[in-house]
């Protein structure tokens, strides 16, 4: 809704307070009109409050929103038993991120991200691997994925954040043998037919929260877009943990 959609009901309080008592047979529109902008003209500080407590209020909606969608989607969201974990397995709250290796802004949150990783011991980070940015994306994804047979999911995937350019097949085959993994068991493994299960999955949570890019993290209730910084995350975990339900 539109912030000038509010402005009739507010015109009419305002115009009560100028003019308590109706004007006996004053039915004219134009004068009403005129009576009105009067009213405005001299109190413009009013409209500012009714807009301001608009998107106060639209705030105050759209995060029961999510958080009602949150909790419809809980186990799917930090239980699904397919994703990877990082962090503590049995932390006391979760983090879920959405991301996806191209993505400039992951790459840029992945240092904050880290640091968290190592301060809260207590911290769990559910990984939704979400390829939106193409086919060197969804292979970045899916190798990565297929790096958990040879128990190296979390450093492949720390290291494909901290490279810089467009990951591409050989640059992410480049990275995982530096990392000692066996390539052609990889490239069998990235085969599974469950990875694709798994994208589906997150486009399909994805497009119930209304995420749209990416990173995007859930922490307790809340939906946060973007590459926020480490206090803003470090906030939204204390908060979490604060919460009786926070997962």
């Amino acid at each position: 809704m539109h912030p000038t959609r509010i402005l009739p009901s507010l015109l009419l309080a305002g115009l009560a307070l100028w003019c308590p008592t109706p004007v006996i047979g004053e039915t004219d529109d134009d004068a009403f009109g005129a009576r009105v902008r009067e009213y405005l003209l001299e109190h413009p500080e009013v409209v500012v409050e009714a807009i301001e407590r608009w998107r106060s209020q639209q705030a105050e909606a759209e995060a029961a929103r999510v958080a009602a969608l949150i909790d419809e989607h809980r186990e799917t969201l930090f239980r699904h038993p397919d994703d990877p974990v990082g962090g503590n397995p049995g932390g006391d709250v979760t983090l879920v991120e959405f991301m996806d290796y191209n993505c400039v802004f992951c790459r840029r949150i992945f240092p904050a991200l880290l640091d968290l990783r190592q301060r809260d011991s207590q911290l769990r980070v559910v990984f939704k691997e979400f390829p939106i940015l193409g086919l060197g994306s969804e292979f970045a994804a899916r190798a990565a994925l297929a790096a958990r047979e040879q128990d190296r999911y979390q450093p492949f995937h720390d290291a494909m954040l901290q490279v810089e350019g467009v990951l591409d097949e050989a640059r992410v085959l480049a990275i995982a043998g530096e990392l000692g993994l066996d390539l052609e068991r990889l490239r069998q493994d990235m085969d599974n037919p469950e990875f694709e299960a798994m994208f589906q999955r997150n486009y399909r949570l994805a497009r119930e929260l209304g995420i749209t890019g990416t990173p995007s993290f859930i922490i307790g209730e809340q939906l946060v877009d973007g590459a926020v910084d480490l206090e803003t995350l470090e906030t939204l975990v204390r908060e979490a943990r604060e919460t009786p339900e926070g997962d």
